[in-house]
Protein backbone atom coordinates (compact mmCIF):
# COMPACT_ATOMS: atom_id res chain seq x y z
CA UNK A 1 0.00 0.00 0.00
CA UNK A 2 3.02 2.52 1.05
CA UNK A 3 4.46 1.48 -2.92
CA UNK A 4 1.61 2.92 -4.29
CA UNK A 5 0.75 6.48 -2.13
CA UNK A 6 4.56 6.92 -2.98
CA UNK A 7 4.08 6.05 -6.70
CA UNK A 8 0.93 8.55 -6.48
CA UNK A 9 2.53 11.12 -4.98
CA UNK A 10 5.58 10.86 -7.27
CA UNK A 11 2.86 10.84 -10.51
CA UNK A 12 0.81 14.02 -8.68
CA UNK A 13 3.90 15.90 -8.26
CA UNK A 14 5.22 15.59 -11.64
CA UNK A 15 2.06 16.25 -13.56
CA UNK A 16 1.93 19.39 -10.71
CA UNK A 17 5.58 20.30 -12.28
CA UNK A 18 4.31 19.91 -15.85
CA UNK A 19 1.34 21.60 -15.92
CA UNK A 20 2.43 24.42 -13.83
CA UNK A 21 0.23 23.83 -10.62
CA UNK A 22 -1.63 27.35 -11.07
CA UNK A 23 -1.53 30.45 -12.90
CA UNK A 24 1.97 32.46 -13.72
CA UNK A 25 2.79 35.02 -11.12
CA UNK A 26 3.32 38.27 -13.09
CA UNK A 27 5.09 41.98 -11.38
CA UNK A 28 2.71 44.47 -10.43
CA UNK A 29 2.80 47.58 -12.55
CA UNK A 30 0.85 48.69 -16.12
CA UNK A 31 1.42 47.31 -19.21
CA UNK A 32 0.80 48.24 -22.52
CA UNK A 33 1.07 46.20 -25.86
CA UNK A 34 -0.47 46.69 -29.53
CA UNK A 35 -1.31 43.87 -31.93
CA UNK A 36 -0.37 43.60 -35.14
CA UNK A 37 -2.13 45.58 -37.93
CA UNK A 38 -4.99 43.50 -39.74
CA UNK A 39 -5.42 44.05 -42.90
CA UNK A 40 -8.33 42.84 -45.08
CA UNK A 41 -7.66 41.44 -48.09
CA UNK A 42 -10.79 41.57 -49.50
CA UNK A 43 -12.15 44.62 -51.61
CA UNK A 44 -14.90 45.14 -49.00
CA UNK A 45 -14.48 48.23 -47.09
CA UNK A 46 -17.36 47.12 -44.64
CA UNK A 47 -14.87 44.28 -43.00
CA UNK A 48 -12.69 46.20 -40.94
CA UNK A 49 -9.10 47.61 -40.97
CA UNK A 50 -6.85 48.54 -37.93
CA UNK A 51 -5.28 46.80 -34.63
CA UNK A 52 -6.00 46.74 -31.20
CA UNK A 53 -4.13 48.04 -27.94
CA UNK A 54 -4.54 46.21 -24.68
CA UNK A 55 -3.36 48.20 -20.97
CA UNK A 56 -3.35 45.91 -18.16
CA UNK A 57 -2.26 46.72 -14.78
CA UNK A 58 -1.24 44.14 -12.27
CA UNK A 59 -1.45 44.37 -8.46
CA UNK A 60 -0.87 41.62 -6.05
CA UNK A 61 0.47 39.68 -8.88
CA UNK A 62 -2.51 39.64 -10.29
CA UNK A 63 -4.46 41.22 -12.92
CA UNK A 64 -6.84 43.74 -11.26
CA UNK A 65 -7.77 46.05 -14.74
CA UNK A 66 -7.74 45.60 -18.28
CA UNK A 67 -8.51 48.15 -21.22
CA UNK A 68 -9.01 47.26 -24.87
CA UNK A 69 -9.45 49.81 -27.68
CA UNK A 70 -9.01 49.03 -31.46
CA UNK A 71 -8.46 51.77 -33.56
CA UNK A 72 -8.58 52.18 -37.75
CA UNK A 73 -5.18 52.11 -39.40
CA UNK A 74 -4.81 55.73 -39.36
CA UNK A 75 -4.80 55.28 -35.67
CA UNK A 76 -8.54 56.87 -35.27
CA UNK A 77 -10.35 55.33 -32.29
CA UNK A 78 -12.93 52.73 -33.37
CA UNK A 79 -15.59 54.10 -31.34
CA UNK A 80 -19.70 54.87 -31.38
CA UNK A 81 -18.95 56.73 -34.41
CA UNK A 82 -17.43 53.60 -36.21
CA UNK A 83 -19.35 52.10 -38.92
CA UNK A 84 -20.85 55.70 -40.02
CA UNK A 85 -20.10 57.47 -43.40
CA UNK A 86 -19.29 61.17 -42.90
CA UNK A 87 -21.39 60.97 -39.63
CA UNK A 88 -24.13 59.34 -40.56
CA UNK A 89 -25.53 55.99 -40.48
CA UNK A 90 -25.58 55.13 -44.17
CA UNK A 91 -25.80 51.02 -44.11
CA UNK A 92 -27.60 50.17 -40.37
CA UNK A 93 -26.70 46.15 -40.84
CA UNK A 94 -23.20 47.78 -40.81
CA UNK A 95 -23.32 49.71 -38.30
CA UNK A 96 -24.89 47.92 -36.22
CA UNK A 97 -21.85 44.99 -36.75
CA UNK A 98 -19.39 47.51 -36.46
CA UNK A 99 -20.69 48.92 -33.06
CA UNK A 100 -21.32 45.36 -31.38
CA UNK A 101 -17.35 44.76 -32.75
CA UNK A 102 -16.87 47.44 -30.80
CA UNK A 103 -18.69 46.81 -27.54
CA UNK A 104 -17.16 43.22 -27.45
CA UNK A 105 -14.18 45.22 -26.48
CA UNK A 106 -15.16 45.86 -22.77
CA UNK A 107 -16.62 42.45 -23.08
CA UNK A 108 -12.96 40.84 -23.63
CA UNK A 109 -11.12 43.20 -21.30
CA UNK A 110 -13.62 42.10 -18.13
CA UNK A 111 -13.54 38.67 -19.20
CA UNK A 112 -9.39 38.97 -18.52
CA UNK A 113 -10.00 40.86 -15.22
CA UNK A 114 -12.50 38.53 -14.00
CA UNK A 115 -11.09 35.05 -15.38
CA UNK A 116 -7.72 35.67 -14.72
CA UNK A 117 -6.57 33.47 -17.44
CA UNK A 118 -5.98 34.72 -20.87
CA UNK A 119 -6.65 30.88 -22.02
CA UNK A 120 -10.22 31.41 -20.60
CA UNK A 121 -11.43 34.39 -22.32
CA UNK A 122 -14.10 33.20 -24.45
CA UNK A 123 -14.48 34.82 -28.15
CA UNK A 124 -18.66 36.91 -28.99
CA UNK A 125 -19.78 35.68 -32.30
CA UNK A 126 -19.16 38.59 -34.69
CA UNK A 127 -16.16 40.47 -33.13
CA UNK A 128 -13.71 37.86 -34.01
CA UNK A 129 -10.99 40.25 -35.61
CA UNK A 130 -11.05 41.97 -32.10
CA UNK A 131 -10.62 38.61 -30.28
CA UNK A 132 -7.81 37.84 -32.23
CA UNK A 133 -6.52 41.29 -31.68
CA UNK A 134 -7.18 41.21 -28.06
CA UNK A 135 -5.21 37.63 -27.49
CA UNK A 136 -2.40 39.03 -29.20
CA UNK A 137 -2.07 42.26 -27.99
CA UNK A 138 -3.02 40.98 -23.99
CA UNK A 139 -0.67 38.23 -24.57
CA UNK A 140 2.41 40.41 -25.19
CA UNK A 141 1.44 42.23 -22.23
CA UNK A 142 1.37 39.46 -20.40
CA UNK A 143 4.42 38.29 -21.29
CA UNK A 144 6.24 42.03 -20.61
CA UNK A 145 4.46 40.82 -16.81
CA UNK A 146 6.26 37.95 -16.45
CA UNK A 147 8.41 37.51 -13.16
Amino acid sequence: MRKYAILLLACMTAAAAVTGCGQKSYKDGTYTAQSQEYVNDEDDSTAGNGYGVVTLTISGGSITACEFKTYELDGTLKGEDYGKENGEIANRDFYNKAQKAVGACDRYAQQLVDKGNIKDVDAISGATVNYNEFMEAAGEALKQAEE
